[in-house]
């Protein structure tokens, strides 16, 4: 496995030394890792002087919390992104349809499509997979690239992979030591943690509170799913999501999982009328990769998530069901 991912990431990087035209993609719904690794990779290749442009497929606009991280304007709405990109590189995005808009780039792609990504669940669409399932972050990945480019890592684009890391692994509660030793890495350049982190995890407008708790006012707890290890879920209506940025509605979950009667957390969040995207937490027993995959999506075994259309009710049906199917 490791000579596999030096060997494509080499690839990679011949690739991307040669490129004068690079498109870079997050998956819908983006975070700090996808946007950040993305980010990251796009400004040591525009410093070389090549055309990059960062993009992703919904929403319309770039969450609030990650604009501070696009420190060179690479970000472009989706409508900008060319027909037939010269060369694709889409970042911790598991599928095609976790690109939304944009899938149909990756076919339409003049050149390479190179995927750098962590999740196991990731289906191969693209002509060169850096893929490692055991990374904590996909900006980890996109570090290594970095570092085959022999790029030189200073604060912009470490503020980018510590976003993505800090980020994708709880705030470090899920990190091992090598993850630990690299954000020491990127704080060595003058990256500030708490600034960082800050507006990624522990702030939001007041309007947020009141959403919460509405959504919060309505969960539901059913501790005879999973096997009667028990599911917690709550309904993020496109009504209760109106006053609120993206970056809101994505926290909905972390305080949802905190309710210990329950092995598996989910929350439905409405993108559009009867249209849904579903996050799932667990807490260590159930594989909610393998709930996600049976629904279409896919993740990591501990988080992971898949999108849906139908009532409210249909979902979390459609997802005991899952739960029940995965168990036996």
């Amino acid at each position: 496995m490791a000579d596999d991912l030096s060997t494509t990431i080499a690839e990679a990087a011949r690739l991307l030394a040669d490129a004068r035209d690079v498109t870079l993609f997050g998956h819908i719904n983006p975070d700090a890792d996808t946007l950040g690794s993305a980010l990251a990779v796009g400004l040591a290749l525009h410093r070389r002087g090549v055309v990059v442009r960062v993009a992703f497929g919904e929403p319309e606009d770039v969450p609030e919390s990650l604009k501070a991280l696009d420190t060179a304007g690479l970000l472009v709405h989706r409508d900008d992104v060319p027909q037939e990109p010269e060369l694709l590189v889409v970042m911790d995005t598991g599928s095609l349809q976790r690109l939304g808009p944009l899938a149909d780039r990756v076919e339409r792609a003049k050149g390479p499509v190179i995927v750098i990504d962590h999740h196991v669940s990731n289906t191969r669409y693209g002509t060169l997979h850096c893929i490692d399932e055991h990374a904590e972050a996909t900006a980890l990945i996109a570090l290594r690239l970095l570092d085959e480019m022999g790029v030189e890592v200073d604060e912009p684009i470490a503020r980018c992979i510590y976003a993505g890391l800090v980020t994708d692994t709880g705030g470090f509660r899920k990190a091992g030591p090598a993850a630990h030793e690299t954000a020491a890495r990127l704080l060595q350049t003058g990256v500030d943690a708490y600034s960082v982190t800050r507006p990624l995890m522990d702030a939001h407008p007041f309007a947020y509170l009141g959403m919460l708790s509405r959504v919060l006012a309505k969960a539901e707890l059913d501790e005879r799913a999973a096997g009667g290890l028990g599911l917690v879920h709550a309904v993020v209506g496109m009504d209760d999501a109106r006053d609120v940025r993206s970056e809101e509605v994505e926290s909905v979950i972390d305080v949802v999982r905190s309710a210990s009667e329950a092995e598996v957390a989910a929350v439905l969040k409405e993108l559009r009328p009867g249209f849904w995207s579903v996050s799932l937490r667990a807490v260590s027993q159930v594989d909610v990769r393998e709930v996600a995959q049976v629904l279409g999506g896919g993740g990591h075994r501990l988080a992971a998530g898949f999108t849906f259309d139908g009532a409210a009710e249909q979902v979390v049906a459609a997802l005991k069901g899952a739960l029940e199917r995965v168990e036996s």
